[in-house]
């Protein structure tokens, strides 16, 4: 069944206009509560992609994101994250890579990633093949970050919306605005890339 948020902003990005901040938020939102039809979801996406994304969209979407996640408490005020954009086909992985040295050379690091979608391996997926759980809930995360500098937050247990969009990005395997609210959207609170 259409959805009406959704069916107003694929229409008006279809005509390249831009949407506000808050009709941006509003359709993230609508995805998010499970509101939304695979092919919504993935005519949403390209037609963003397509028309490009504003400021404001980019703010709305972010906001929505990081209003909806599962906080990762922590006693660091330090924080860095290495939130990676993917989508790369045959690039290795440098954001992982780097987290791991940065949290090796003392920094307090609150990764936050996911499953490949549009490339080879993504931070889910090279952690996973090192031995490391990523199912871990929130306040283990903090207490990793907490005890050894390091924890890793899995997109989808912090974030209900990648639930949502994971298969139309699996199947469109093009970059789309989720590669990039990642680093926009740490849902322990790091300021710093």
């Amino acid at each position: 069944m259409p959805n009406d948020v959704l069916t107003a902003a694929i229409d008006a990005l279809a005509s390249r206009r831009d949407l506000s901040q808050e009709q941006a938020g509003q359709v993230l939102g609508e995805i998010m509560a499970g509101n939304a039809s695979e092919s919504q979801i993935a005519a949403f996406l390209i037609a963003l992609r397509t028309k490009g994304e504003t400021e404001d969209e980019i703010a709305g979407l972010a906001g929505t994101m990081r209003a909806l996640a599962k906080p990762v408490r922590t006693a660091r005020h330090d924080l860095v994250d290495t939130a990676g954009t993917g989508g790369g086909r045959l690039t290795f992985n440098v954001s992982t890579t780097a987290a791991l040295v940065a949290a090796g050379a003392g920094c307090a690091v609150a990764k936050h990633g996911n499953r490949s979608a549009t490339s080879l391996s993504r931070s889910a997926d090279m952690l996973e093949a090192l031995g490391a759980r990523i199912d871990l809930d929130a306040a283990a995360v903090g207490r990793c970050i907490d005890d050894v500098g390091f924890g890793f937050m899995f997109a989808p247990a912090h974030h209900a919306a990648t639930r949502w969009v994971i298969p139309a990005r699996r199947e469109l395997a093009v970059r789309t605005i989720f590669n990039y609210l990642g680093p926009l959207t740490n849902p322990a609170g790091a300021r710093r890339q």
